[in-house]
Protein backbone atom coordinates (compact mmCIF):
# COMPACT_ATOMS: atom_id res chain seq x y z
CA UNK A 1 0.00 0.00 0.00
CA UNK A 2 1.08 3.57 -0.69
CA UNK A 3 2.75 5.23 2.30
CA UNK A 4 1.85 8.88 2.81
CA UNK A 5 4.31 10.97 4.86
CA UNK A 6 2.51 14.04 6.18
CA UNK A 7 1.85 16.61 8.89
CA UNK A 8 -0.73 19.39 9.30
CA UNK A 9 0.84 21.90 6.90
CA UNK A 10 -0.92 23.12 3.72
CA UNK A 11 0.85 20.91 1.16
CA UNK A 12 0.23 17.47 2.72
CA UNK A 13 -3.52 18.06 2.63
CA UNK A 14 -3.75 17.50 -1.12
CA UNK A 15 -3.47 13.70 -1.43
CA UNK A 16 -6.64 11.56 -1.46
CA UNK A 17 -6.21 7.82 -2.16
CA UNK A 18 -6.03 4.67 -0.01
CA UNK A 19 -2.80 4.92 1.93
CA UNK A 20 -0.91 4.17 5.11
CA UNK A 21 -0.32 7.32 7.13
CA UNK A 22 3.23 8.01 8.30
CA UNK A 23 3.27 11.13 10.51
CA UNK A 24 6.32 13.39 10.30
CA UNK A 25 6.62 15.79 13.24
CA UNK A 26 8.69 18.60 11.76
CA UNK A 27 9.04 20.42 15.09
CA UNK A 28 10.77 17.34 16.49
CA UNK A 29 13.04 16.94 13.48
CA UNK A 30 11.46 13.80 12.02
CA UNK A 31 12.04 15.23 8.53
CA UNK A 32 15.81 14.87 9.00
CA UNK A 33 15.84 11.24 10.02
CA UNK A 34 17.71 8.96 7.58
CA UNK A 35 14.65 6.84 6.85
CA UNK A 36 12.67 9.89 5.72
CA UNK A 37 15.54 11.49 3.81
CA UNK A 38 15.65 8.29 1.77
CA UNK A 39 12.13 9.15 0.59
CA UNK A 40 12.71 12.91 0.25
CA UNK A 41 16.31 14.15 0.31
CA UNK A 42 14.94 17.68 0.70
CA UNK A 43 13.57 16.83 4.15
CA UNK A 44 10.07 18.20 3.62
CA UNK A 45 6.54 16.82 3.64
CA UNK A 46 4.56 15.57 1.88
CA UNK A 47 6.17 12.58 0.24
CA UNK A 48 4.94 9.15 -0.80
CA UNK A 49 6.40 5.68 -1.10
CA UNK A 50 4.45 3.83 -3.78
CA UNK A 51 5.89 0.33 -3.39
CA UNK A 52 9.44 1.61 -3.65
CA UNK A 53 8.70 4.50 -6.00
CA UNK A 54 9.45 7.70 -4.08
CA UNK A 55 7.74 10.96 -5.02
CA UNK A 56 8.08 14.25 -3.13
CA UNK A 57 6.59 17.75 -3.45
CA UNK A 58 2.82 17.95 -3.27
CA UNK A 59 2.35 19.02 -6.88
CA UNK A 60 4.60 16.25 -8.19
CA UNK A 61 2.60 13.79 -6.10
CA UNK A 62 -0.70 15.08 -7.49
CA UNK A 63 0.57 14.77 -11.06
CA UNK A 64 2.05 11.32 -10.45
CA UNK A 65 -1.12 9.94 -8.88
CA UNK A 66 -3.38 11.67 -11.39
CA UNK A 67 -1.52 10.11 -14.30
CA UNK A 68 -1.27 6.74 -12.59
CA UNK A 69 -5.00 6.50 -11.84
CA UNK A 70 -6.36 8.58 -14.73
CA UNK A 71 -8.45 10.57 -12.26
CA UNK A 72 -8.92 14.31 -11.83
CA UNK A 73 -7.26 15.20 -15.13
CA UNK A 74 -8.70 17.43 -17.88
CA UNK A 75 -9.48 16.11 -21.38
CA UNK A 76 -6.39 14.70 -23.05
CA UNK A 77 -5.79 17.51 -25.55
CA UNK A 78 -2.68 19.64 -26.06
CA UNK A 79 -4.54 22.76 -24.90
CA UNK A 80 -5.89 21.17 -21.73
CA UNK A 81 -2.55 19.55 -20.95
CA UNK A 82 -0.80 22.89 -21.36
CA UNK A 83 -3.27 24.58 -19.02
CA UNK A 84 -2.92 21.81 -16.46
CA UNK A 85 0.87 22.04 -16.37
CA UNK A 86 0.96 25.84 -16.50
CA UNK A 87 -1.39 26.39 -13.56
CA UNK A 88 0.03 23.49 -11.56
CA UNK A 89 3.49 25.02 -11.88
CA UNK A 90 2.04 28.46 -11.04
CA UNK A 91 0.92 27.05 -7.70
CA UNK A 92 4.17 25.12 -7.17
CA UNK A 93 6.60 27.93 -7.99
CA UNK A 94 4.52 31.00 -7.21
CA UNK A 95 1.50 30.80 -4.95
CA UNK A 96 3.00 28.33 -2.47
CA UNK A 97 6.50 29.79 -2.07
CA UNK A 98 5.40 33.42 -1.97
CA UNK A 99 2.60 32.65 0.49
CA UNK A 100 5.04 30.80 2.72
CA UNK A 101 7.58 33.62 2.63
CA UNK A 102 4.86 36.21 3.23
CA UNK A 103 3.87 34.40 6.41
CA UNK A 104 7.49 33.96 7.48
CA UNK A 105 8.39 37.63 7.16
CA UNK A 106 5.11 38.67 8.77
CA UNK A 107 5.31 36.39 11.81
CA UNK A 108 8.90 35.21 12.31
CA UNK A 109 11.46 37.59 10.81
CA UNK A 110 12.65 40.67 12.70
CA UNK A 111 10.52 43.75 12.18
CA UNK A 112 13.53 45.66 10.85
CA UNK A 113 13.25 43.69 7.59
CA UNK A 114 10.42 45.85 6.29
CA UNK A 115 11.54 45.54 2.68
CA UNK A 116 11.34 41.73 2.74
CA UNK A 117 7.93 41.83 4.43
CA UNK A 118 6.58 44.29 1.87
CA UNK A 119 8.05 42.38 -1.06
CA UNK A 120 6.49 39.06 -0.16
CA UNK A 121 3.14 40.57 0.77
CA UNK A 122 3.13 42.30 -2.62
CA UNK A 123 4.02 39.08 -4.43
CA UNK A 124 1.41 37.08 -2.52
CA UNK A 125 -1.27 39.62 -3.42
CA UNK A 126 -0.07 39.68 -7.03
CA UNK A 127 -0.44 35.91 -7.32
CA UNK A 128 -3.89 35.96 -5.73
CA UNK A 129 -4.95 38.70 -8.14
CA UNK A 130 -3.85 36.55 -11.09
CA UNK A 131 -5.85 33.62 -9.71
CA UNK A 132 -8.88 35.80 -9.05
CA UNK A 133 -8.86 37.23 -12.58
CA UNK A 134 -8.49 33.75 -14.05
CA UNK A 135 -11.36 32.35 -11.98
CA UNK A 136 -13.61 35.24 -13.00
CA UNK A 137 -13.92 33.48 -16.35
CA UNK A 138 -13.54 29.84 -15.34
CA UNK A 139 -15.42 27.73 -12.80
CA UNK A 140 -12.32 25.67 -12.05
CA UNK A 141 -8.62 26.23 -12.59
CA UNK A 142 -8.68 24.22 -15.82
CA UNK A 143 -12.00 24.58 -17.61
CA UNK A 144 -15.26 23.17 -16.29
CA UNK A 145 -13.95 20.07 -14.55
CA UNK A 146 -12.45 19.54 -11.10
CA UNK A 147 -8.79 18.54 -11.45
CA UNK A 148 -5.58 18.10 -9.49
CA UNK A 149 -4.88 21.81 -10.08
CA UNK A 150 -7.90 22.71 -7.95
CA UNK A 151 -6.53 20.46 -5.21
CA UNK A 152 -3.15 22.19 -5.41
CA UNK A 153 -4.85 25.60 -5.39
CA UNK A 154 -7.02 24.71 -2.39
CA UNK A 155 -4.09 23.57 -0.26
CA UNK A 156 -2.82 27.16 -0.09
CA UNK A 157 -5.80 29.33 -0.99
CA UNK A 158 -7.86 28.10 1.95
CA UNK A 159 -5.28 29.86 4.14
CA UNK A 160 -5.50 33.21 2.35
CA UNK A 161 -6.66 35.16 5.44
CA UNK A 162 -3.61 33.92 7.35
CA UNK A 163 -1.32 34.93 4.51
CA UNK A 164 -2.95 38.20 3.43
CA UNK A 165 -4.90 39.30 6.48
CA UNK A 166 -8.53 39.02 7.53
CA UNK A 167 -9.75 40.94 4.48
CA UNK A 168 -7.94 38.67 2.04
CA UNK A 169 -11.06 36.98 0.71
CA UNK A 170 -12.90 40.28 0.43
CA UNK A 171 -10.40 41.32 -2.24
CA UNK A 172 -10.44 38.02 -4.11
CA UNK A 173 -14.01 36.80 -4.22
CA UNK A 174 -13.50 34.39 -7.11
CA UNK A 175 -10.73 32.71 -5.15
CA UNK A 176 -13.04 32.39 -2.16
CA UNK A 177 -15.78 30.92 -4.35
CA UNK A 178 -13.57 28.05 -5.47
CA UNK A 179 -12.09 27.56 -2.00
CA UNK A 180 -15.62 27.22 -0.59
CA UNK A 181 -16.63 24.77 -3.31
CA UNK A 182 -13.59 22.55 -2.78
CA UNK A 183 -13.90 22.79 1.02
CA UNK A 184 -17.46 21.46 0.75
CA UNK A 185 -16.24 18.23 -0.83
CA UNK A 186 -16.13 15.29 1.64
CA UNK A 187 -12.54 14.49 0.63
CA UNK A 188 -11.44 17.98 1.68
CA UNK A 189 -12.96 17.55 5.13
CA UNK A 190 -11.20 14.19 5.47
CA UNK A 191 -7.89 15.74 4.44
CA UNK A 192 -8.16 18.49 7.06
CA UNK A 193 -9.06 15.91 9.73
CA UNK A 194 -5.92 13.83 9.08
CA UNK A 195 -3.84 15.88 11.50
CA UNK A 196 -6.25 15.01 14.32
CA UNK A 197 -5.34 11.33 14.07
CA UNK A 198 -1.94 12.06 15.60
CA UNK A 199 -0.50 14.41 18.19
CA UNK A 200 2.02 16.79 16.65
CA UNK A 201 4.21 19.12 18.67
CA UNK A 202 2.72 22.62 18.70
CA UNK A 203 5.22 24.54 20.83
CA UNK A 204 7.71 26.63 18.85
CA UNK A 205 10.51 26.30 21.38
CA UNK A 206 14.25 26.46 20.75
CA UNK A 207 14.38 22.86 19.54
CA UNK A 208 11.51 23.45 17.11
CA UNK A 209 13.09 26.66 15.80
CA UNK A 210 16.33 24.84 15.14
CA UNK A 211 14.48 22.24 13.07
CA UNK A 212 11.94 24.50 11.37
CA UNK A 213 14.07 27.57 10.68
CA UNK A 214 17.48 25.87 10.40
CA UNK A 215 18.95 28.10 13.06
CA UNK A 216 22.51 27.75 14.26
CA UNK A 217 22.83 25.47 17.33
CA UNK A 218 24.01 27.37 20.36
CA UNK A 219 22.74 30.74 19.17
CA UNK A 220 20.18 30.83 21.99
CA UNK A 221 17.56 29.44 19.63
CA UNK A 222 16.74 32.54 17.66
CA UNK A 223 19.32 33.27 15.00
CA UNK A 224 17.43 36.20 13.57
CA UNK A 225 17.68 38.06 16.87
CA UNK A 226 21.38 38.26 16.16
CA UNK A 227 20.44 39.28 12.59
CA UNK A 228 22.38 36.48 10.95
CA UNK A 229 21.35 33.97 8.33
CA UNK A 230 22.92 30.75 7.21
CA UNK A 231 24.40 30.66 3.75
CA UNK A 232 21.62 29.05 1.65
CA UNK A 233 24.24 27.02 -0.20
CA UNK A 234 25.27 25.37 3.05
CA UNK A 235 28.79 26.83 3.11
CA UNK A 236 28.39 27.90 6.72
CA UNK A 237 28.69 31.61 6.00
CA UNK A 238 26.69 34.20 7.89
CA UNK A 239 25.41 37.44 6.46
CA UNK A 240 23.79 40.52 7.89
CA UNK A 241 20.50 41.05 5.99
CA UNK A 242 20.45 44.67 7.10
CA UNK A 243 23.67 45.45 5.26
CA UNK A 244 23.06 46.89 1.77
CA UNK A 245 24.19 44.57 -0.99
CA UNK A 246 26.41 45.73 -3.84
CA UNK A 247 24.36 47.09 -6.78
CA UNK A 248 23.53 44.57 -9.47
CA UNK A 249 25.49 44.90 -12.67
CA UNK A 250 23.38 46.43 -15.41
CA UNK A 251 24.34 43.55 -17.68
CA UNK A 252 23.01 40.93 -15.28
CA UNK A 253 19.69 39.29 -16.00
CA UNK A 254 17.01 40.00 -13.39
CA UNK A 255 15.71 37.07 -11.40
CA UNK A 256 12.42 35.64 -12.54
CA UNK A 257 9.54 36.63 -10.23
CA UNK A 258 8.72 33.00 -9.51
CA UNK A 259 12.31 31.88 -9.07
Amino acid sequence: MLKFYFNGAPNPNKVALPYELVPVDTRKGDQFKPEFLKVNPNGKVPAIDDDGVFVFDSNAILLYLGEKTGKFLPPNTPKSRAQLLSWLMFVATGLGPYSGQAVHFKTVAPKELEYAHNRYQYEAHRHYKILDDHLANSRYMVGDGYTIVDMAFWGWARLAPFVLGDDGYAKYRNVKRLVDEVSARPAAARAIALKDKFTFKTEMDEEARNFMLHEIPGSRGVCHRARILRDPCGAGMTINPLTPRPPRSRSASPAAPGG
